[in-house]
């Protein structure tokens, strides 16, 4: 059993060295997530802190699904700061230990960051991922949809450089307008 619970700045912070660990797993068992290895927790917690403000000022939400062996997945929403864009939102980091995977925890974090997108009057979300790999899997699974795939875009974390591919989904309907007051 896990539960998902979104960080706020102070539970963010206290929860830096749990997501490094969870961060450090997710790379070394191959996750493109934008490291190379060797990528330890150091590094990791390092990376987190850098997301500190941003979670303070609201900009990025942050999950994490807690299990009884601690944190075992997290997702990001990254709302668009720009006047013109302020009804879409990208989905970040996205990760689930490698211990727990293939449980429907990945599901459960993508589908609270879409609920929260809602709420948050963004009507359209887009997130990139490499290509073939079972995050693409998931996001085609849960309705998201394919709208180009950029060759050698990134490294894998051994340096490889791996296809990309990018995603969007419409939100409420498929409106994705403006949202008001925001």
């Amino acid at each position: 059993m896990h539960a998902i619970d979104r960080l706020s700045a102070d539970g963010f912070r206290s929860s830096v060295p749990d997501l490094a660990v969870l961060l450090a797993d997710a790379v070394a068992s191959g996750s493109s997530l934008g490291f190379l290895a060797p990528f330890g927790p150091d590094a990791a917690a390092a990376w987190w802190r850098t997301r500190l403000d941003a979670v303070a000022d609201g900009s990025l939400a942050v999950w994490a699904a807690r299990g009884t062996g601690g944190v075992l997945g997290t997702v990001g929403l990254a709302l668009e700061e720009k006047p013109n864009g302020r009804h879409r939102a990208e989905v970040v980091k996205l990760m689930v230990r490698s211990d727990a995977r293939g449980l429907g925890l990945g599901r459960a974090l993508l589908a609270t960051a879409e609920r929260a997108a809602a709420r948050a009057g963004a009507g359209l979300l887009l997130l990139d991922t490499e290509t073939g790999s079972p995050a693409e899997h998931l996001y085609l699974a849960a309705g998201w949809t394919r709208y180009g795939v950029v060759p050698a875009y990134a490294a894998d974390p051994a340096g490889v450089l791996r296809d990309c591919s990018f995603f969007y989904k419409r939100l409420a309907d498929g409106q994705a307008g403006p949202p008001a007051g925001r």
